[in-house]
């Protein structure tokens, strides 16, 4: 899997949540550690990846200055061959119950083999039962000094305020379309395959903020075609699926022209490839809703980091020109009731086309 093959080992390779980077290597730097961090935010996004490159950097053997390890030395080599008895990764969803914590708390007393910190990453923590979250606190109330704890989740809600109380936490943001982009290009330079500028959008596009998502979809690619061939567009929606970027903007055209047939048909046609119209109603709403950040305010996509490239960026601007802010709402209230619909429809295009005769009766 190339997520696996292409994992940042050092923090200078983690793209985005530079946050997040720049305060641990703050903290190495300055030698103000906490016991216990918290790594909040959605999936695919570092959380783990990250919480592995602290762990190495804590114990490595040649840390430099700006708290970035070696990753050469013994240390980091083990962490990066899964073989150091310095780091503990917990499974919070298989592994939370109160037996494991029990035995985490008898393993943490020990010191670390390698005379550093023991290092335990625990997944998915908010899946951790209450009475092994009972157990967690104690151990968290008083650690021992060479014991650190990252915990990480995509529902920090569920923690109970008590471990929340003795974390330090980060939240972890979801990562630019434009971000994806630079890194699935950077895989794809370094694994040699000639993919169409519109797949790798695509994949970005689809893949929500995650970027191991995006890196599965690009893998699935690769090993469905002969690499030494250019991969088409057309080649990798067969794989994955994938929506032309320029659906979007074509759905709203017909949509803002009165053009009803065109809409109808556009609808059929992706219900007749088999794409999922729950995915392209969300996706469509989304776009919608640059259209009216870039109306209201046209430099607030790109600080959002979520400007179009290309093509799509001149269009985008373009529609959001034509188009009032009262239609762009209520095309939003329209697809947002056909979507809920969807869910109970018999007829899974029914609640789009009805939508689609709302707007051009």
């Amino acid at each position: 899997m190339l997520y696996r093959k292409y994992r940042p080992q050092i923090f200078g390779d983690v793209v985005s949540q530079e946050h997040v980077v720049r305060t641990l290597k703050g903290a190495l730097s300055s030698g103000r550690l906490s016991h216990a961090y918290l790594f909040s935010g959605p999936r695919g996004t570092g959380k783990t990846t990250l919480a592995r490159i602290f762990a190495k950097a804590l114990n490595c053997q040649h840390r430099r200055k700006d708290g970035e390890p070696d990753n050469t030395c013994e240390n980091c080599l083990a962490i990066n061959e899964g073989r150091s008895l310095d780091l503990i990764e917990i499974d919070g969803a298989s592994n939370g119950r109160i037996d494991e914590i029990r035995n985490l708390k008898d393993s943490a007393v020990v010191a670390a083999p390698g005379g550093g910190y023991k290092v335990f990453i625990i997944d998915e923590v908010h899946m951790v039962t209450k009475e092994a979250f009972n157990a967690l606190l104690k151990i968290l109330e008083e650690p021992p000094a060479h014991v650190m704890f990252v915990l990480a989740t995509t529902d920090p809600q569920k923690i109970p305020p008590t471990v929340l109380s003795r974390v330090q936490r980060f939240d972890f943001k979801k990562l630019t379309s434009q971000e994806i982009v630079e890194k699935l290009k950077t895989i794809a330079k370094a694994e040699k395959i000639n993919v169409d500028d519109e797949v790798i959008a695509s994949i970005a596009s689809s893949s929500e903020g995650a970027l191991r998502d995006a890196e599965v979809s690009l893998s699935k690619v690769m090993s469905s075609f002969d690499t030494s061939e250019k991969i088409t567009f057309d080649k990798a929606t067969l794989v994955l699926g994938l929506i032309p970027e320029h659906f979007h903007p074509d759905f709203l055209s017909y949509l803002m022209n009165n053009e009803r047939v065109l809409a109808l048909g556009l609808i059929q046609r992706l219900y007749e490839s088999g794409h999922n119209l729950e995915h392209f109603t969300k996706n469509f709403l989304e776009y919608l809703r640059k259209v009216l950040i870039k109306k209201v305010n046209p430099a607030a996509l790109a600080s959002l980091g979520e400007e179009p490239v290309g093509d799509g960026a001149t269009r985008l601007a373009q529609l959001a020109q034509q188009l009032d802010s009262q239609q762009l709402i209520r095309m939003m209230t329209v697809f947002t009731n056909a979507r809920n619909e969807m869910k109970i429809s018999p007829i899974p295009q029914l609640p789009l086309e009805l939508a689609v005769m709302e707007l051009i009766p």
